[in-house]
């Protein structure tokens, strides 16, 4: 059996292309004694796709080489559909509108997205952006996203679910 406590995980949410040395990753990988400017420079250029979007990384880090890995995980439905309408941050109070997409950008991004989802269909990975739309203060198609939800469960949409 090999030492199991051999590897050190740091989790963190970056800006794509923009990590740096300052919080949250300098502080946590200082003690490790790694290479702090290698790591960042590798997580920008893993993330560099990704710029003006927070995404998830993990900076994996063996105690005894120093050697380290960067796993970049995917940036959550609410980056995505942030960076997609043109906002900065969702709403503050239940009922603010701060922006508005049209559902085929919705659908766009449940295609990119499909196989992280548990939904079956494109449908109903559709209607679970739209809800993460409702959360954000999003309408969708210049409607509430709850009503777009309903339009699609009435099959108004169909012809763009064509899969």
């Amino acid at each position: 059996m090999g030492d199991f406590m051999a590897e050190i995980i740091i989790n963190a949410m970056v800006e794509g292309g923009s990590a740096s040395a300052g919080p949250p990753l300098g502080p946590a990988l200082g003690p490790l004694k790694v290479n702090i400017g290698q790591v960042i420079a590798k997580i920008n250029e893993k993330t560099k796709g990704f710029k003006g979007i927070k995404v998830p990384v993990k900076v994996i880090v063996d105690k005894d080489s120093k050697e380290f890995r960067i796993e970049v995980g995917s940036p959550p439905v609410s980056e995505l559909l942030k960076k997609k309408a043109g906002i900065e941050k969702g709403r503050k109070e239940k009922g603010e509108v701060v922006g508005d997409i049209k559902l085929e950008s919705v659908i766009e991004l449940a295609k990119s997205i499909r196989d992280k989802s548990l939904s079956r269909t494109l449908k109903s990975t559709t209607k679970e952006v739209l809800g993460t739309c409702i959360s954000l203060g999003l309408n969708c198609n210049g409607k509430p996203a709850l009503e777009v939800i309903k339009e699609i469960n009435d099959g108004k949409h169909d012809t763009l679910f064509s899969e």
